[in-house]
């Protein structure tokens, strides 16, 4: 009997070894076949993430995301400790431990197979699900198995454990399109990684198993009890003491879908900065990490989204309530004892438009009501919040004043309410009206807020860079600019009385009027200008020549192809964008500079700079150098001129001063200090200079008038010096803006239907846009001196009269002071007139033009 079991012990020790053997030589022969084929390792060094396009304010404050994948890839030191325990005591404990492969794993996994025949996938470390998920499929077979083991053996000989740890924790894919811990901090609590408390870092380090069968939204009751495997596994390993264990399995799942923490409500800009980054990297864009650092200034953003709504909501109230959303029985609604869940639950199918909120009105009295909102709040609506909800005719008429809430609203009412301060809701309803309001830095042409309308998500037509609108009255300036440089002055009088003109490309007979109905006869052109006077305007355009003004406003950016070659242009007939409007205006802004608006700052990828804006600037530096230049090589030009000629020039030979000073620092300098200068620092991009200070002076002294006397007044209320700007309406109050600045800030704000219609009666530029743009720059401006405005050399200021324009006696009592050039200043009557200047005559050009 010995003999035989010896015989089979012996028999069973041969096999075992020549298993081994044999094992040990396939295991070789694949190592020796496989490894060649393996991919190099050393990407995973260098390895690009999928993370999405993350737009922000200049400050650095969240505007939007965009792509598929939600990624915030971290450094290992920044992960926290609590998280790495989890992660190990749910996933790999042994992690520090083995060299990629966890061969007891694999051995109870093979153990499994032999008694069962299933397969499985046991003794999956980290480093082998690195390897899965960089470079291999998920299939479960022999091969990619056996692929997975030599990777993960080839990882851990390149890469240290920190390395491969930082790209598990920030490429796994966990559930709701967050790929990475950091995301799903994000997604599922809607807070950064380090905030989150040990239950709630227990519940995301238990979904790489399942992510889909262990999501704690989906499934709550699952997700509780793999999150308590894991606090029982890092209490079991020593990462947690009982009590915190305790603790943590205490809280209750409270898990959901959380957005980005949007710090700035901006996704009209949002959208021209992804539409740039797609023109710019193609998809690359959507996953390639970029960082956009717009000019956005996310405190202004606020005050312009709430200046735009606010403004139209008012101009809503103003013509009428066009009724409820819809009406619900409210005793034929089941609640199951919980009343104020069935009326959220009855709130869920209306969405909220822009900051309006949808209610039910839960209880009405005799001047107030009360209404139940969908997040859940109590809504206080008093008398002036409810008695402009008249019936509308048309937009010019309203049914009958309300004389109590009920006319109104009942009960089930299902309505939209807006904050109107002190505990009170305006009853709302959403604008059909659109409006649109940007704002730019003079000196470079940033934008500091972009409003394209009431809300994106509702309409994305963008009307501040897509809306081709007439600037009405808002276009006059310009005008008013190409005649002060063809010889005109703020005294010039031309007539304003009726006029009727037979013109190509107009009605076959036009008969403009001011907006008032009234003829004013002989005005100023500072007057005319405060009281935007039509009549002058034209008369005024027909003297200068169109195909003049045409060419003379291309300076400030406008396109002649999109301005009419008639004498409606006067009354801005012609089709501009807003943002092409504040553009022009940043010329009488920052003093006679064309400055290009831009948007996008710079572009990080990795914490690195790739891509910076370097605009136009106002540079009066820049001008002085160029100048000082110009006049150092003109007096190397004459003095060689001088060398060579036989006669001496004489002082009347010498060039014509130039009207601009030129700085003292910049006066005499050599050839040597020049070339250390054009040696210096680089300057920046300076902007041309398209308006002389002459003339940008006098223009400016204009539009500050407008609102000191004209139809900008009611921006008094800001109650500063330094504003100027102007009123614009078109026929039929189509449009309605205004546009107006000081030195620091230019605003636009416009009102108008998107499909153009009539406003209604009164609804100028004055009612409707103005109180939006007095609201956004009250923020604007807070903190901010006033801006002074310094009369340049070659200006003079005279004593007139009003009525002549001419210089006034020394006793005249009714003379106002006026501003002129000095080859400008008028004469009294008993002097000669002069020649040279067309717009001296006044009247008489008034005679020759009609």
């Amino acid at each position: 009997m010995r003999p035989i079991i010896k015989k089979f012990v012996t028999l069973c020790l041969a096999s075992v070894l020549t298993l081994t053997l044999l094992g040990t030589l396939g295991g070789i022969g694949a190592y020796i076949y496989i490894t060649p084929q393996l991919p190099e390792i050393s990407t995973l060094k260098d390895v690009q993430l999928q993370v999405p396009l993350r737009v922000f304010a200049r400050g650095g404050e969240l505007i939007a995301e965009f792509g598929e994948m939600k990624r915030t890839p971290l450094k290992y030191e920044e992960f926290p400790k609590a998280l790495i325990h989890a992660v190990l005591a749910a996933e790999d404990d042994r992690f520090f431990e083995h060299p990629g492969v966890d061969y007891q794993g694999i051995l109870r996994a093979a153990w499994l197979l032999a008694r069962t025949g299933e397969r499985a996938q046991g003794g999956s470390t980290i480093t082998m699900q690195v390897a899965r998920n960089f470079f291999l499929s998920r299939e479960k077979t022999f091969l990619r198995k056996i692929n997975e083991i030599f990777l993960a053996l080839k990882i851990e000989g390149e890469l240290s454990k920190e390395e491969i740890l930082a790209l598990y924790l920030n490429k796994i894919y966990l559930g709701k399109r967050a790929y990475g811990f950091a995301a799903a901090a994000q997604v599922y609590y809607g807070k950064p990684l380090a905030e989150l408390d040990l239950a709630e870092i227990a519940m995301i380090a238990g979904l790489p198993k399942a992510p889909s069968s262990y999501n704690p939204v989906v499934a709550p009751e699952r997700a509780r009890l793999r999150r308590d495997y894991v606090l029982g596994r890092m209490r079991a390993l020593g990462y947690i003491d009982q009590s915190a264990y305790e603790q943590a399995r205490q809280v209750e799942v409270h898990a959901g879908v959380h957005g980005q923490n949007i710090a700035v409500e901006a996704p009209y800009i949002a959208e021209m900065v992804r539409n740039e980054m797609f023109s710019r990297y193609g998809d690359a864009a959507y996953t390639s990490g970029y960082e956009v650092y717009t000019t956005i200034d996310a405190r202004l953003q606020k005050a312009a989204n709430r200046a735009l709504r606010d403004d139209l909501l008012a101009y809503e109230r103003r013509h009428g309530y066009r009724g409820i959303i819809k009406h619900i029985d409210l005793l034929d609604v089941d609640d199951n004892g919980d009343e104020l869940s069935a009326w959220r639950a009855l709130l869920q199918d209306v969405k909220p438009v822009g900051h309006l909120s949808p209610a039910l009105i839960i209880n009405v009295g005799e001047k107030d009501a009360y209404a139940f909102t969908r997040d859940g709040r109590l809504a206080y609506l008093g008398w002036e919040q409810i008695k402009w909800a008249r019936r509308i005719i048309d937009e010019n008429h309203l049914g009958r004043e309300l004389s109590h809430a009920g006319e109104a609203l009942k009960i089930g009412d299902v309505v939209y309410v807006a904050a109107a301060g002190s505990g009170c809701h305006w009853l709302a309803q959403i604008p059909r009206v659109a409006g649109a309001l940007v704002s730019l830095r003079p000196e470079d042409g940033a934008t500091d807020v972009l409003v394209g309308g009431f809300d994106y998500y509702q309409s994305k037509f963008n009307r501040v860079i897509q809306a081709q609108r007439q600037p009405g009255s808002s276009f006059k300036p310009f005008v008013y600019t190409a005649a002060l440089d063809k010889g005109y002055t703020a005294a010039s009088i031309i007539n304003d009385a009726p006029v009727v003109f037979d013109a190509p490309g107009l009605e076959d007979t036009w008969r403009p009027e001011n907006y008032s109905g009234r003829f004013y006869g002989p005005t100023r052109l500072r007057q005319a200008l405060i009281k935007s006077r039509n009549l002058v305007s034209i008369r005024l355009l027909r003297d200068i020549g169109i195909g003049y003004t045409i060419r003379y406003v291309a300076r400030f950016g406008f396109k002649p192809k999109n301005l009419p070659r008639d004498l409606s242009l006067a009354l801005g007939s012609g089709a501009i964008t807003p943002y092409e409007l504040a553009t022009a205006y940043t010329v009488f802004a920052n003093g006679g500079y064309k400055v290009e608006p831009y948007f996008l700052d710079y572009i990080r990828v990795n914490k690195r700079v790739i891509s910076m804006t370097r605009p136009l600037q106002v540079c009066h530096e820049c001008d002085a150098r160029a100048k000082a230049k110009a006049e150092a090589e003109e007096a190397a030009v004459q003095k060689e001129e001088k060398k060579n000629a036989p006669v001496e020039k004489t002082v009347a030979d010498k060039p014509t001063p130039t009207p601009w000073r030129l700085p003292d620092e910049y006066v005499d300098l050599s050839e040597q200090e020049w070339a250390q200068i054009r040696q210096g620092p680089q300057l920046p991009r300076a902007a041309k200079q398209v308006l002389s200070p002459q003339t940008a002076f006098l223009i400016n002294t204009m539009l500050r008038d407008v609102i000191r006397k004209g139809t900008g007044r009611r921006a008094l209320v800001l109650k500063r010096r330094d504003l100027g700007g102007k009123t614009g309406t078109t026929n039929d109050q189509r449009d309605a803006w205004f546009t107006g600045f000081n030195g620091d800030v230019t605003t636009i704000a416009w009102v108008g239907f998107d499909t153009p219609q009539p406003l209604g009666d009164h609804e100028t530029g004055a009612r409707a846009a103005l109180p939006m743009w007095i609201s956004y720059m009250r923020a604007a401006l807070q903190g901010r001196p006033e801006t002074p405005l310094e009369q340049p050399a070659g200006i003079v200021s005279v004593r007139i009269d009003p009525e002549t324009g001419e210089l006034a006696d020394a006793n005249q009592k009714e003379a106002i002071f006026e501003y002129f050039r000095s080859e400008n200043v008028p004469r009294r009557e008993t002097e000669e007139p002069r020649t040279d200047n067309p717009a001296q005559g006044g009247s008489d050009i008034t005679e020759q033009l009609f």
